[in-house]
């Protein structure tokens, strides 16, 4: 039986890292599912011909980490047609055996609501944007502003917006390490049977 662990939250959160790092922890399958909808806005055209066609390939762009394509990602997953036709996917994905951790926006409230373990990854809004200027070597203001600009959009769309599911555990990052991040994501799946 396959153990699945939904990670939510805003960018910049660390949910990513986090993911990446319970993936190889317990050695399951790992999902960005952000970048699916980076994919389909990079791809230019028609949004939802562009996620009914998303090939594996399209994942693999270099392109696909830029404050750019974050913006466009943010608006095609507004449509609910690029969403409906990314969903069966993502559901797939998430019984990988033995196990499967996607992060995202709406995994434990739309995608996988009968995930074994829901954590919902936060920071403050001031600290995301610190490490998203860094990582990007990018303006820390500006970046500020695109974060809360994004977080507004993503959590007033109508179609699965983003919001901690009723049984997620909240993990506020703002003055953890990575390590003790990691570390205490590790106990949480721990606690629930991964």
């Amino acid at each position: 039986m396959s153990f699945t662990i939904a990670i939510d939250g805003p960018a910049a959160s660390g949910k990513g890292t986090i993911a990446r790092a319970l993936a190889r922890h317990f050695g399951f399958a790992h999902l960005d599912t952000g970048l699916l909808y980076r994919a389909v806005g990079a791809k230019g055209g028609d949004p939802v011909a562009a996620a009914r066609a998303l090939a594996p390939e399209d994942l693999a762009r270099d392109d696909l980490r830029s404050a750019e394509a974050g913006q466009a990602a943010s608006r095609v997953a507004a449509i609910p047609e690029v969403r409906a036709a990314l969903v069966e996917f993502q559901r797939r994905f998430a019984r990988s055996e033995p196990g499967a951790v996607l992060d995202g926006r709406d995994i434990g409230t739309v995608i996988c609501p009968e995930a074994e373990l829901k954590l919902y990854v936060t920071a403050s809004d001031a600290v995301r944007a610190r490490r998203r200027a860094l990582e990007l070597g990018a303006d820390e203001a500006r970046i500020l502003v695109e974060l809360r600009e994004r977080d507004a959009r993503d959590a007033a769309r109508d179609v699965a917006p983003m919001r901690p599911a009723e049984d997620a555990l909240l993990l506020d990052t703002t003055e953890m390490s990575i390590d003790e991040a990691v570390a205490r994501a590790i106990a949480c799946a721990k606690e629930a049977g991964a």
